[in-house]
């Protein structure tokens, strides 16, 4: 930019130049004559290597900052390091091939995981936006960022109810004896089960211990918790439970304080919630593996069978395991990353996050089957019958086991503990993507975050309640199935497809070298351009044909509770076809002019009145 002295400033031949607010930049003068012999200066600054200028069109200084680089890390591994990190992936190695997995997972973690996780950071950090408002750079493509915000908010909905169950485990755990020790509660059933008489004779006809539904712990959960047992189906919610309700509410409040003052707020929090789980895990491992058995079930979860490697559902699950865990694609990254300064690196950023998250993942499963296969000692079973994932892992099979060691009201505490912070950083990057992408679209909201955020929060809430009712455990079923499911990964793949074709990789790659001083590899722009995309549509098929009806348990669900999910998913992919019509018809000019415009970057389209539109030539779509 080129600031000039006006007349009036002329206090000597040589005018003194306003103090600029800018750091660290190198100013070049250039001493001009005017017609009356009078200089002034002309000044252009000139960016150094370290300090770069803003994006094109944004305002630098008005935009909130992490209050120091450790937070951002950390906000990023507790969004991306969730339940699935410690419920899915161990069970998932198990089953497909143990130490075999690991091929397809770190080849799809490094052909497309990070690759993906790369680009929404610098996305979100170059533009300086939400995931909304980040798509001034193909305007036609806004409609995603309003369907990944949405995406994020559905999962809110069910996400939450999780933790509320967490929490209300953990309450529960307070005592000299834990609830789900024994039969002879208010809660149990006449065909409850005391675990001691249940061994592998007794299972027999290939019935899983972690499908028998009638020891205490099964029926803690299920009876004691859920009240699934006074519903007859989806179709019969009944009532919220009040002390889930509570719990729920206690959830709510945690994430509206943690975010109520944006980053400054959040970015503290993360101290304990991403932290602490990494404690806990490393002390249930040491404990975990003192407990006959332990080693069986180590074995068994690093097993490598690589005949398992020639059924294509392990590589379906490698690539989805590998997207979900990541997070990409919620509009939490981009959200997360536009707090970061202009110039900083987040390409180390995204190797070192995306790594941590997934050696956690692998990490996690030592804890896991160590106390898996005391389990399977305890009961003279297999390991396969007490392996299991989900929801029936951490709240049943897990808790069952910690009944069992001396000190078992400290353990499950621990446990608890460490499942209640693994959700709340997880909601938080959720609510936060929600919150930052409408606020950086729509000002009023801006101007009122604080009220926004309570909306958002409560909003959140009021639909938790369906989950909490006695049959609320159908309704979290379809959402956890429908919400973000296909809808997610159709979500993504227009994402990266605008961003690598429409935006062009070559284009984007300048603006990583604009703030951190050096352009992507040829690796990373082959990823974006060709690899991603590809894998993405790779896994958006296998959902799809993968896709079976919606059941839990023995519980088949009836079909119009199947056509609801698929209305729920629409009600987010929808955006994206709708606002690109929408913008079509929005701006002026020929059919030409207009797809022009829909498809330039909005701080372009001066070039597009000019008859010079890049995307209109064969260079653009080839460039890399």
């Amino acid at each position: 930019m080129n600031i000039q002295v006006l007349p009036e400033h002329k206090l000597s031949s040589v005018a003194p130049l306003k103090q600029c607010n800018v750091e660290k930049k190198e100013v070049e003068l250039i001493l001009v004559k005017d017609q009356n012999g009078v200089q002034y200066t002309s000044s252009s600054i000139i960016p150094t290597p370290s300090h770069h200028a803003g994006p094109p069109g944004s305002s630098e200084d008005d935009r909130e900052t992490w209050g120091k680089k450790i937070d951002f890390l950390l906000s990023v591994i507790g969004f991306a390091v969730d339940l699935a990190n410690v419920w899915r992936f161990p069970y998932l190695c198990y089953k497909n091939g143990g130490g075999a997995f690991l091929i397809p997972y770190i080849l799809f973690l490094v052909i497309a995981g990070m690759p993906l996780f790369y680009m929404e950071l610098a996305l979100g950090q170059y533009n300086r936006e939400g995931a909304a408002t980040v798509w001034k750079i193909c305007p036609i493509f806004k409609g995603v960022g309003y369907t990944v915000i949405l995406i994020a908010l559905y999962v809110g909905f069910y996400y939450n109810v999780i933790i509320a169950w967490s929490l209300h485990y953990l309450f529960s755990s307070m005592t000299n004896e834990l609830p789900w020790l024994k039969c002879g509660n208010s809660w149990n059933s006449q065909n409850c089960t005391d675990p001691k008489s249940i061994n592998g004779s007794i299972l027999g006809n290939g019935t899983s211990y972690a499908k028998y539904k009638i020891t205490p712990a099964a029926e803690y959960y299920e009876r004691g918790v859920l009240h699934l047992h006074e519903s007859k189906g989806i179709q019969d919610l009944g009532l919220p439970r009040w002390e889930l309700t509570l719990c729920l509410v206690v959830v709510v409040f945690i994430l509206y304080f943690s975010l109520w003052k944006g980053v400054k707020s959040s970015g503290k929090v993360v101290y304990i919630t991403a932290t602490m789980p990494y404690v806990v895990l490393f002390v249930l491992l040491i404990r975990g593996i003192t407990l006959p058995g332990s080693m069986d079930g180590i074995r068994a979860y690093l097993h490598i069978d690589f005949k398992r490697l020639n059924n294509l559902e392990v590589w379906i699950d490698a690539a989805t395991q590998i997207f979900y865990s990541l997070g990409a694609g919620f509009g939490v990254l981009i959200a997360f990353a536009s707090y970061n300064k202009f110039d900083n690196n987040c390409y180390r950023d995204a190797l070192l996050t995306s790594t941590v998250n997934c050696v956690t993942s692998f990490f996690s499963g030592f804890a896991i089957f160590s106390v898996l296969g005391y389990m399977a000692y305890k009961h003279g079973v297999k390991i396969e019958d007490v392996a299991t994932e989900g929801a029936g892992l951490v709240f049943i099979i897990y808790p069952e086991a910690i009944s069992t060691l001396p000190g078992s009201t400290f353990w499950a505490i621990v446990f608890f503990i460490m499942l209640l912070t693994l959700g709340i950083d997880s909601s938080m990057g959720g609510m936060e993507a929600v919150i930052t992408g409408l606020t950086d679209d729509f000002k009023i909201l801006k101007r009122n975050r604080k009220l926004f955020t309570f909306a958002t929060a409560f909003g959140t809430f009021l639909v938790a309640l369906f989950c909490i009712t006695n049959g609320g455990i159908y309704v979290l079923t379809l959402l956890d199935k429908y919400a973000a499911g296909t809808s997610i990964l159709f979500g993504v793949l227009i994402e990266a497809i605008g961003v690598s074709w429409f935006y062009g990789v070559d284009r984007f790659s300048e603006d990583i070298e604009r703030m951190m001083g050096f352009k992507p590899g040829l690796y990373w722009r082959l990823c974006w351009k060709f690899v991603s995309p590809a894998f993405l549509l790779f896994v958006v098929i296998a959902s799809a044909v993968t896709s079976s009806g919606l059941r839990y348990d023995d519980y088949v669900f009836p079909n119009w509770s199947n056509i609801v999910g698929w209305g729920v998913a629409m009600s987010s992919m929808l955006f994206v076809p709708v606002y690109a019509i929408y913008k079509f018809f929005s701006v002026p000019g020929t059919f030409k002019e207009r797809i022009a415009y829909c498809i330039t970057p909005e701080h372009e389209h001066h070039l597009v009145a000019e008859g010079n539109i890049r995307q209109f030539t064969l260079k653009h779509w080839l460039a890399i």
